[in-house]
């Protein structure tokens, strides 16, 4: 693989979606390698949400090449997603004003309910918008779009699966992988790790880690309604890689949350 670096390095891909990680060796030198960041990236390095920034380049193809410092490490568990550690790391990224500035320096979009709704129906197959439980909720989320101001909306991760959080060995947990990186109401991140990970009876506790308090004034209600939006998009993507097992569990949460839901 030629990144453009000079002679002596040695370039490992790594696994995942985009097929744009590397790992770089050059003698007892180790660095995590990135085709074409984003370049909110200097912020969460600055902020050590991400692994420490060492160097970006312009490659001779007009791309441009990341090196951060390797941390030897691990991807959190599934029952380790509902710990503090992660509620504190969501908490801070939502508050940093230092993120949120940078964010909007470099055109960071915002992320409305009607946004989602239009992901989930754009490309969707026609299986799925067939679906009548599917088709129900997704009518049900369109007449009921939650209230909240979008000078509100915090720095939105958008991707929050246990894959991408990275454990060092040191004990630091860091949140990797920002391609979808979004201003977006926060529930849309909390609801995200709760409809995937935290048990439903766990939920009112969990949120209040979050918030240190009882739950602001209609946050329950964005909370559901942006779980199954969640579960939705879940679906689709689901369906599209050919995973019905995960697909079908999805369907199984969406109709136990959309019973729920309907009692608001």
């Amino acid at each position: 693989m030629d990144l453009d670096l000079e002679n002596g390095w040695q370039v490992l891909p790594i696994g995942g979606d985009t097929g744009t990680a590397y790992m770089g060796i050059k003698q007892k030198e180790k660095v995590f390698l990135k085709r074409n960041p984003s370049p909110f990236l200097a912020a969460l390095s600055l902020e050590e949400i991400t692994p420490k920034l060492i160097w970006s380049k312009r490659m001779h193809t007009g791309d441009t090449l990341t090196a951060q410092q390797w941390m030897n490490g691990r991807c959190l568990e599934r029952n380790e997603m509902r710990s503090k550690q992660v509620v504190s790391l969501i908490h801070r990224i939502h508050h940093s004003d230092l993120l949120k500035k940078m964010l909007q320096k470099v055109g960071g979009v915002h992320y409305t309910p009607e946004n989602f709704l239009t992901l989930y129906y754009r490309g969707n197959s026609s299986d799925l918008l067939a679906h009548p439980l599917l088709h129900k909720c997704a009518k049900f989320l369109e007449s009921h779009l939650p209230a909240y101001d979008t000078k509100d909306y915090e720095v939105s991760h958008g991707n929050l699966k246990c894959e991408n959080f990275l454990l060092s060995d040191s004990g630091q947990l860091y949140l990797v992988d920002w391609e979808s990186v979004m201003f977006a109401d926060p529930a849309k991140d909390l609801s995200m790790i709760m409809c995937r990970y935290v048990p439903r009876a766990d939920w009112k506790q969990w949120l209040e880690s979050y918030f240190g308090k009882q739950l602001p004034e209609a946050m329950e209600f964005r909370i559901q309604w942006y779980t199954l939006m969640n579960l939705l998009l879940d679906t689709k993507s689901n369906y599209r890689r050919g995973r019905f097992h995960e697909m079908n569990q999805d369907i199984l949460k969406i109709e136990k949350t959309f019973e729920i839901f309907e009692k608001f």
